[in-house]
């Protein structure tokens, strides 16, 4: 996990995103999705045209609101980062069709949860981005800040996160998008955002009833109770997942969290039959092809991160930045957080950019005359800029990881440039004003 665990190396990370992968696609083969778009489905047939605007707009909305949850709650309750999100989104994605929700959005939403929660609370991944990294490093480059407030100080750019999703949910992502129904796994989806789009409920009531391939429908023949017997294993192998997780993390232990837990889900799917051992091989090949982009992605950005540190030149780059406006506290404060995002952009990674950058912005901030407290958000800011948008980001494979699962979500186009544009843009603005009103 690249922006939570800066020692992790690239092909590891890579390895556990394929078991991961693997172990996504072994969930979805046991039925769960087709359950749980049932269950939807049956929740919006059979009612007036009325109630249905109703459900659907209801079921919409609290569909986003769960992936919000979740994705806040995975950065410091149950601090498991973006494991659930493989696991999580595929089964949904045939709702998601149903309810012809824009992914775009849900991509937005995830990337939030995923930057807002670390950079705001401090609590788990945050507490080690706020307290262990951001002013630990501040205080070690001269600046007492130990009367800081840290959560006041990272308020205004959070306020800024929020603008920007609320922007993306209420304006530009909340018309209804059409997509096709394929496999999880599938490599002929073809996305068609351009298809006619429901002006109605009722429209979006017919097409939540009707039928489609949903993910996971490979065996129709197993009994009723051997169906159950699969979907109730699924759900004892994510709990466990997440379970392996949590112990790990908390026992501080080398081992990686998220491989080990997807390799436990994974080997209790297939041990127990719920995924037949004549199907072993179709789902570690469908996982790992699910997978390849984003691990491919992973390695390279550790490889860049390596390089760009080696060089050390990200120190005169910031120098020479400062040198160009001079005394100018509003030019010099822009200069900074265009630095940071420029150089989180690359490295795809806010934990690793916040210790290159923050011995370099203390003496300047010094100098400058900013606060404790302006600082703090100077260079909390200027480090989280760019893990929103990065094509390295976790923050964005993440999301493309769930929601292309059946091959109809591009990673340029519809997660990065998307959180780019709406988180990285306000953040800036609101980092800004942070540091020049505390």
């Amino acid at each position: 996990m690249t922006s939570r665990n800066t020692g992790t190396g690239g092909a590891q990370i890579a390895l556990a995103y394929a078991l991961l992968g693997a172990f996504a696609m072994a969930v979805a083969s046991s039925g769960l999705p087709d359950a749980l778009a049932a269950w939807i489905v049956g929740r919006l047939s059979g009612a007036s045209d009325s109630a249905q605007q109703g459900a659907v707009t209801a079921v919409r909305w609290a569909l986003v609101a769960g992936v919000l949850a979740m994705s806040v709650v995975s950065q410091n309750l149950i601090p498991v980062h973006i494991a659930f999100i493989p696991l999580l989104i595929p089964p949904l994605l045939v709702v998601m069709n149903r309810l012809r929700l824009d992914r775009r959005a849900i991509a937005c939403t995830l990337t939030f949860g995923l930057v807002t929660t670390y950079m705001l609370l401090p609590v788990g991944f945050g507490s080690i981005y706020l307290n262990d990294i951001l002013l630990g490093n501040i205080e070690k480059a001269g600046m007492p800040v130990g009367s800081v407030n840290v959560m006041a100080a990272m308020g205004i750019p959070a306020a800024g996160m929020a603008a920007g999703l609320l922007v993306a949910l209420l304006v530009s992502y909340r018309r209804p998008r059409m997509y096709a129904d394929v496999a999880v796994g599938a490599a002929d989806a073809r996305p068609n955002p351009s298809a006619p789009e429901p002006d109605d409920a009722g429209e979006a009531a017919d097409a939540a009833s009707s039928p489609a391939t949903a993910a996971g429908r490979a065996d129709e023949g197993p009994s009723a109770g051997r169906q159950r017997f699969s979907m109730v294993m699924s759900l004892v192998a994510v709990a466990a997942c997440f379970a392996i997780q949590l112990v790990l993390t908390a026992l501080e232990s080398e081992a990686n969290p998220l491989l080990v837990g997807a390799l436990v889900g994974l080997a209790l799917m297939l041990g127990t039959g719920a995924v037949p051992w004549r199907r072993a091989d179709d789902v570690f090949t469908g996982g790992m092809r699910m997978m390849a982009l984003i691990g491919f992605i992973m390695i390279a950005a550790q490889g860049f991160a390596a390089v760009m540190t080696a060089t050390g030149q990200v120190e005169p780059l910031v120098k020479s930045a400062a040198e160009l406006v001079g005394d100018n506290r509003g030019a010099a404060a822009l200069a900074m957080l265009v630095v940071g995002l420029v150089v989180t952009l690359g490295i795809g990674s806010s934990f690793s950019t916040l210790p290159i950058i923050a011995t370099i912005y203390v003496p300047l901030c010094i100098s400058l005359g900013f606060s404790p407290a302006a600082t703090v958000a100077l260079i909390g800011t200027a480090g989280a800029l760019g893990d929103a948008g990065s094509p390295a980001s976790d923050s964005t494979l993440g999301p493309t990881a769930g929601l292309n699962a059946d091959g109809q979500h591009d990673h340029i186009r519809d997660s990065v440039i998307p959180t780019f544009l709406h988180f990285n843009l306000p953040l800036l603005a609101a980092g800004w004003i942070a540091a020049m009103v505390l």
